[in-house]
C-alpha cells in the first residue's frame, strides 16, 4: 500500500505540470495575438486586424495545447470544438467583469485582469475535456501508454 501515495503524488505533479504548460501556452497565445494584431493593424481596419489576429492565435493555441500542454494528437473534431474554449473564456470573463465592476465596485481598469484570472480554471477544464480523450487516465487495462487507444503520448512536430 506504500505505492498509493507515490502514485497520488506523481499524478498531482503531472497535473501541476500540465497546468503550468497550459498557463505558458496562454502567455504565448496572448503574445502571439497581440503581435499579430500590431503587425496587421497598419494594413487593415482595427477590427479586421483584431479578428484575424484572434483566429491566428486560436489556431496556434490549438496546436500548442494538443502537442505541448496535453500531449495528445490533434484531430479535425478537436479542432472544430476548440473554439468552445474561447467562447467559455469570453463568457466567464464578461460575466466576471460585469459582476466585479457593478456589484463589487472594482475599478474597471483592474477588473478585466481579475476576471481573466478567474476564467483560467474554466478554460483549462473545457480545453482538457475537448483535447484529452476520455479513458486516457489509465482507468482501463486495455488503454494505456503505448496502446493504440492511448492518444496521450508525447508527440513530435516533425
Amino acid at each position: 500500500m506504500a505505492k498509493e501515495p507515490a502514485t497520488g503524488t506523481t499524478a498531482r505533479r503531472a497535473r501541476l505540470a500540465e497546468i503550468f504548460r497550459f498557463a505558458l501556452v496562454g502567455g504565448v497565445n496572448t503574445g502571439t495575438f497581440f503581435g499579430c494584431y500590431l503587425l496587421l493593424h497598419p494594413w487593415m481596419p482595427y477590427f479586421a486586424a483584431y479578428s484575424l489576429a484572434f483566429l491566428l492565435s486560436m489556431v496556434g493555441s490549438f496546436f500548442l495545447n494538443t502537442y505541448f500542454t496535453y500531449r495528445t494528437r490533434p484531430t479535425w473534431k478537436k479542432f472544430a470544438l476548440f473554439p468552445l474554449t474561447n467562447v467559455t473564456n469570453y463568457l466567464v470573463q464578461s460575466v466576471g467583469l460585469y459582476a466585479l465592476v457593478t456589484w463589487a465596485g472594482m475599478d474597471d481598469r483592474i477588473a478585466p485582469l481579475v476576471a481573466a484570472v478567474v476564467a483560467i480554471p474554466f478554460t483549462y477544464l473545457i480545453s482538457q475535456r475537448i483535447l484529452v480523450p476520455r479513458g486516457s487516465t489509465g482507468s482501463s487495462s486495455t488503454a494505456g501508454p503505448g496502446s493504440e487507444t492511448d492518444e496521450r503520448q508525447p508527440s513530435h512536430l516533425a
